[in-house]
């Protein structure tokens, strides 16, 4: 669509968001007379709803009572403590008082307004009361009765009714059937556990109670404390999503522990889970590694995708940490807080005995670290002072009597090593070690060197002083050598998921207005569902991948013999013959094959034997002719690329080993879609195919970046044709020359499925919707488009061309270019989530080059859990005043209003009157604004 620009230019800054407690603030600034303007949000007039629940100044106890033993009464004592300085009511219509706190009938009666209502009443009795809260303005609940869909039939009607309350309200609920919620920071809490935990940095967020009370008991002990302890019970309406998301803002939260049981809405835990995971690390432990895997489909995709393995998937894409025990969690919550991430998986172990050192490389390498190979100017350098007899090798065993110095200097000249990705220290107490003296020299070395140091003092007494200098130093210790090791490989891990998830991709995809191949394969699969089949033919099939721009091996079909062999006349010999049929999917099962066919009466033969066997193994009428495909040597690596859809995360991408032993060997990789090129690269890194298509024993490399293509494709077919069930392209041929997909099988959703309960991306695809050209005022035509983390290098680019002035405008201050385009900050502007945020850019491509350039960037964001939006728009100098920044703000209001948004703000400074024009014509109304300097101007969306 093409349409006029607009007469009013309006260059508008995406201004950054200050967040503290959930809150968004923006300010706006123009040149008097100016026709530039910056749009954004302003903060909440009110407490945010976390807030009041988490950090309530009212709390009211529904159902309390002081009998004996009740959840109810230890509620009512765990809050009624000196550390908690909010105002606590009861809710007893039978009494006047409580353990001396004031009881009133109903919270309705309650004096003031109540920031959190505890619910401990039977179940039947929560719906009525929730609606009670939602009357009377309550902002927060806790329900702590059991009793709901974990009870059956009758329990999940109570929650559907709890959730018709909520609807539409501002109420927030935690649970039902939970411990409760604790910050020991603000002196809350709201649980029946024996004991209020330690304050901390650490929030810790579980689905079993039970779990949660034995490790609050087990951190007093350790003296491990939380800045948070929420029991998130049955997550009716407060998820993971929006407890990370508030976690992740909070300030006194370094990071973020989940126990899982199940992930609820997976999009919501995905979404919040990347755009946290960057600030702070998100370490989860999920029960249920050894179930048996969900019911394998027919494909081998299917047979191949264990629920487990998808959700390590889904980690891996969300740059979260998953560890395999409870201990794990906090080893790691306090390991990142104190080092930095490793740049690569290699370690080197300096230890004074050599039993430690082996124990340590047995469990790094079985978790994915790898050893350090020590350069030999390190051994040189070592030589010149250590015992002709240390090790020479890594793990570097310096000896027994090995005294601080010699512990000093190996550090010093181990971590210089550009080999090594992190250092593992080992000292075992023996008669001529001070573990204490050789813990202070290595205190100089705990930070600042960008490469993570870790320790293991072995021992009891005589070491634990030692231990407790090294924690001072901020160098974490473990009581064993191979639990250090192992944190190591957590830690690895835990950078590459980052690094995937972050590094701009090398390979870009073109993105068009009006792309006709979603129409396409549309059309295909609707005329197969109309005809009552779910199977693709294997025709259908390479039609489909074909519209995608996956290469397929030419297939004809042919319904007679004669047919047959006049296709492979015109194809040319040597040909395959395959069965055709709209009901047999697995053809050598039949005899329904022939290869390598090399003349005339070879082909009618073939035919005639397909014929026959398929008649007599599966019945005539399942013979519906044969496909004629020309005979590809197989000069390369037989490869699967699949698809199948997981109950939790919609469908799956997966990759790997392919041919007729691919359920054998299983060398595979899964990856969630939609991919980009780095997020395919590392997919194929995970499989042990790759070092072959990287080129082994004198082979030729692989063009890998022709195969992240395909498989970029290949996750935009599973995204935008959501009908589809399964795919297999197996084997798909992959050699120097080219891929080729020489088999595929496509199986879409039965006529008992509805539309509205399709399977979704558990994360949102590049919305194609919002692609669009558009002409500017001096006739030059331009893609708006969202963007992608492949437009990093324009956004470069983009911010060179920016005025002093323009600049100043944006930032308040002045600010250099390569500040402005580090990729720290790129990345937060570029890799999006396309469920929070909408950024569009002005796309400029130039006719004699093919180069691209940016011309502008709109941005509307939307607070996690809020329904309002902050928008913000940007247009280099020399393409102002030709109504890009005007058009792209006309499309943010768009956008809003498809994600149903309440409002979108604008705060202008009372002089800039194109602001005003422009605010006015478009909707906006005057609002109040806290900040005299500026008014605020409001568009209600609904």
């Amino acid at each position: 669509m093409k349409t006029n620009a607009t007469d009013v230019q309006v260059d508008t800054s995406d201004t950054e968001r200050s967040k503290g407690n959930g809150h968004g603030t923006g300010r706006g600034t123009s040149q008097p007379g100016s026709d530039r303007a910056t749009l954004s949000q302003p903060m909440d007039h009110q407490r945010p709803t976390f807030d009041c629940m988490f950090s309530p100044k009212s709390v009211a106890v529904v159902g309390a009572t002081d009998r004996g033993g009740s959840v109810s009464r230890t509620l009512l004592l765990n809050l009624n403590n000196p550390a908690f300085h909010g105002k606590l009511y009861a809710v007893n219509p039978k009494r006047d008082q409580v353990l001396g706190v004031p009881s009133f009938p109903s919270i309705g009666a309650v004096p003031e307004k109540v920031d959190l209502a505890v619910v401990v009443t039977p179940a039947p009795s929560i719906p009525a009361i929730i609606g009670e809260c939602v009357d009377a303005g309550v902002r927060s609940a806790v329900v702590i009765s059991a009793g709901f869909k974990e009870r059956g039939a009758e329990g999940k009607r109570l929650e559907e009714q709890i959730q018709e309350r909520l609807r539409g309200q501002k109420l927030r609920l935690i649970g039902p059937n939970c411990l409760g919620i604790m910050n020991p920071i603000s002196g809350l809490n709201a649980t029946f556990a024996h004991d209020m935990g330690l304050q901390g940095t650490v929030a810790f967020l579980s689905q079993s109670g039970a779990l949660e009370t034995a490790i609050l008991d087990w951190s007093l002990e350790e003296k491990v404390g939380f800045s948070a302890v929420v029991s998130t019970g049955s997550m009716l309406d407060v998820g993971w999503g929006d407890l990370i998301d508030y976690f992740g803002d909070d300030p006194n939260s370094h990071s973020i522990l989940l126990y899982m049981e199940s992930v609820g809405d997976a999009r919501s835990f995905l979404s919040a889970a990347r755009a946290v995971a960057l600030k702070k690390p998100i370490i989860v432990i999920k029960a249920g590694r050894s179930e048996a895997a969900s019911k394998a489909a027919s494909s081998h995709t299917g047979a191949l995708t264990g629920s487990d393995e998808v959700f390590d998937a889904a980690l891996r894409r969300c740059g979260v940490l998953r560890v395999q025990n409870i201990a794990d969690l906090f080893y790691m919550a306090k390991t990142l807080a104190r080092q930095p991430r490793p740049k690569g998986p290699r370690l080197t172990v300096l230890t004074n005995a050599g039993g430690p050192g082996v124990l340590a490389t047995d469990a790094l390498t079985a978790t994915g670290g790898e050893l350090a190979t020590v350069s030999e100017s390190t051994v040189q350098s070592l030589n010149e002072f250590l015992s002709p007899h240390w090790s020479h090798a890594n793990p570097l065993d310096i000896l027994g009597d090995a005294g601080p110095a010699e512990y000093a200097r190996a550090l010093e000249i181990a971590m210089r090593d550009p080999n090594s990705d992190g250092m593992l220290v080992v000292l075992t107490p023996q008669g001529m070690t001070n573990p204490s003296e050789v813990a202070d020299g290595l205190k100089p070395y705990a930070t600042g060197h960008g490469k993570p140091i870790l320790a293991s003092w072995m021992g009891g007494k005589l070491v634990s002083d030692g231990i407790a200098r090294l924690n001072e130093a901020g160098i974490p210790t473990f009581a064993y050598p191979d639990t250090a090791a192992r944190a190591f490989a957590y830690m690895w891990r835990y950078s590459y998921n980052l690094r995937g998830l972050y590094e701009t991709p090398s390979v870009a995809e073109d993105v068009e207005a009006g792309d006709k191949s979603c129409e396409q394969v549309g059309a295909i699969i609707e005329k197969v569902r109309k005809s009552g089949r779910t199977v693709l033919t294997e025709t259908e099939s390479k039609q489909v991948l074909a519209a995608y721009e996956i290469p397929v091996v030419e297939t004809r079909v042919a319904k007679s013999q004669q047919e047959a062999v006049t296709i492979a006349n015109e194809i040319g010999f040597p040909v395959v013959l395959k069965l055709y049929s709209e009901t047999i999917t697995h053809k050598t099962d039949v005899g329904g094959v022939k290869l390598n066919l090399i003349n005339d009466a070879a082909v009618a033969k073939a035919f005639d034997e397909i014929h026959k066997s398929v008649s007599e193994k599966a019945g005539a009428s399942q013979f519906q002719g044969v496909t004629v495909q020309p005979m590809i040597r197989l000069d390369g690596y037989e490869l699967i690329l699949g698809s199948s859809v997981d109950p939790q995360f919609g469908p799956v991408v997966l990759f790997g080993s392919g041919g007729q032993l691919v359920e054998v060997y299983r060398d595979r990789a899964l990856a969630l879609p939609p991919l980009n090129a780095t997020l395919a690269q590392r997919l194929i890194e995970q499989t042990k195919v790759y070092k072959a298509l990287k080129g082994v024993r004198g082979r030729a490399r692989l063009d890998l970046d022709q195969l992240k293509r395909i498989l970029i494709r290949f996750s935009r077919l599973v995204v935008e044709q959501r009908w589809i069930k399964e795919i297999d392209i197996n084997p798909l041929l992959a050699s120097p020359e080219r891929f080729l997909a020489l088999d595929a099988r496509v199986v879409v959703h039965g006529s008992d499925m509805h539309v509205e309960n399709l399977p979704k991306p558990a994360i949102r695809p590049y919305p194609t919707q919002y692609v669009d050209t558009w002409v500017t005022k001096n006739g030059s035509s331009v893609v708006l488009r969202p963007i992608r983390p492949e437009d990093e290098p324009l956004m470069v680019k983009f911010h060179a061309t920016l005025s002093e002035q323009s600049v100043y405008l944006r930032f308040f201050h002045m600010e250099n270019l390569s500040s402005r385009t580090a990729h720290d900050r790129l990345l937060q502007k570029c890799f999006i989530d396309y469920d929070r945020e909408m950024a569009l850019i002005a796309d400029l491509q130039d006719p004699q080059t093919g180069e691209h350039e940016m011309l502008a960037v709109g941005r509307l964001t939307r607070e996690p859990s809020g329904s309002d939006g902050e928008v913000a728009v940007l247009v280099t100098d020399r393409w102002q005043k030709q109504g890009l920044g005007t058009e792209l703000l006309r499309r943010l209001i768009g956008v809003a209003r498809d994600q149903k948004l309440s409002q979108v703000v604008a705060i202008i400074m009372p002089e800039n009157q194109a602001m005003w024009s422009l605010a006015n014509r478009l909707g906006f109304k005057v609002s109040s604004s806290d900040d005299p300097n500026m008014i605020t101007a409001v568009l209600q969306l609904r």
